[in-house]
């Protein structure tokens, strides 16, 4: 008889831990996309970030395993990885548009009334 560990590992072909990190990292390049569509001008490049995110969550793997017998090649998420992070943090300027989106968050917050202006530091 199976255990669940047995089960989750024959199901999406990775362990627990292989699966945690391609959740968090999937979330991690989803939230790069997400940030670089929505704020500076990059709405195409964010788009092509958010999709290349869905090839790190485990239920990917698990539904192209399913419909076509081959699973997204941890060497390739490798790459794949140094990509999204490399493209992001230098030529994406990932840093000015986290700026760009705390000023705007933080400008909608406290912008409750025009009669009291609050500056931020």
């Amino acid at each position: 008889m199976e255990s669940t560990y047995e089960k989750e590992i024959s199901m999406s072909g990775t362990s627990p831990v292989w699966s945690a990190l391609g959740w968090l990292f999937g979330l991690l390049a989803a939230a790069i996309g997400a940030i670089n569509m929505l704020w500076g001008n990059d709405p195409e490049y964010g788009l092509f970030i958010f999709v290349l995110s869905l090839g790190f969550l485990p239920p990917t793997n698990t539904f192209l395993k399913a419909k076509t017998g081959y699973r997204i090649h941890p060497i390739l998420k490798v790459l794949l990885g140094v990509f999204i992070l490399w493209s992001a943090l230098g030529v994406g300027e990932l840093q000015d548009k986290v700026d760009m989106m705390m000023h705007d968050l933080r400008s909608s917050v406290l912008e409750v009334d025009p009669a009291y202006e609050i500056e931020l530091l």
